[in-house]
């Protein structure tokens, strides 16, 4: 084994390691998941992980809060925009389905694993999945409030929403499916006519 190959300039040797640990995250999950694993899927000798990462639990909380910080940004992009109601929640609901689309297994990881990092960053990855709900939730309960949106129960509408996109993991194990664009398309036009004011 030798040193951390890149086949890309733009990419550092940490952010491959970050990149092959999620992998592994995702198909082991985290706890089954060893920093040796990591370092063979890497191409190093385990030691040489250490000159880039400190442990298995700084690459999980590197992982999820990329992730989370991401959807902060893209939230608060939203909230600033002059779009209606159903344009801000289309727009976060494209920006999900990119994400579990094109950065599966990052954000796969940062969904399911999160419970496993260790306290501050558990209470913080709590506090930030929660107040990133309430913030979605009330999009909509200001298209209610317009009459923008139909009456409906808007912590619901985001829960149903947001576990829909969580099910594009199915859509990665089929060996038979539509493009990613098409995918987005329709769980675009479905998730938004649920909500669309007749």
């Amino acid at each position: 084994m030798g040193r951390i190959k890149t086949t890309n300039n733009q990419i550092s040797r940490r952010e491959i390691i970050i990149e092959k640990a999620a992998t592994l995250f995702k198909e082991k999950g985290f706890k089954a998941a060893s920093m040796r694993e990591i370092a063979d899927v890497v191409g190093v000798e385990a030691a040489s992980l250490y000159n880039h990462i400190k442990s298995k639990n700084e690459l999980l909380n590197i992982i999820c809060f990329d992730v989370a910080n991401r959807y902060t940004h893209k939230m608060e992009e939203v909230e600033a925009s002059k779009l209606t109601t159903l344009a801000k929640v289309e727009s976060l609901l494209r920006f999900h389905i990119d994400g579990m689309v094109n950065h599966f297994e990052e954000v796969y990881v940062s969904d399911r694993e999160w419970k496993h990092l260790d306290n501050p960053y558990l209470s913080n990855m709590q506090n930030q999945r929660r107040t990133y709900r309430k913030r979605f939730a009330a999009i909509i309960e200001e298209g209610i409030k317009k009459k923008e949106v139909k009456k409906i129960d808007a912590a619901t509408a985001v829960l149903i929403m947001l576990h829909a996109i969580g099910g594009i993991e199915s859509w990665h194990r089929s060996t038979r499916k539509i493009i990613g664009k098409e995918l987005e398309e329709n769980m675009v036009t479905f998730l938004i006519d649920g909500l669309r004011k007749i």
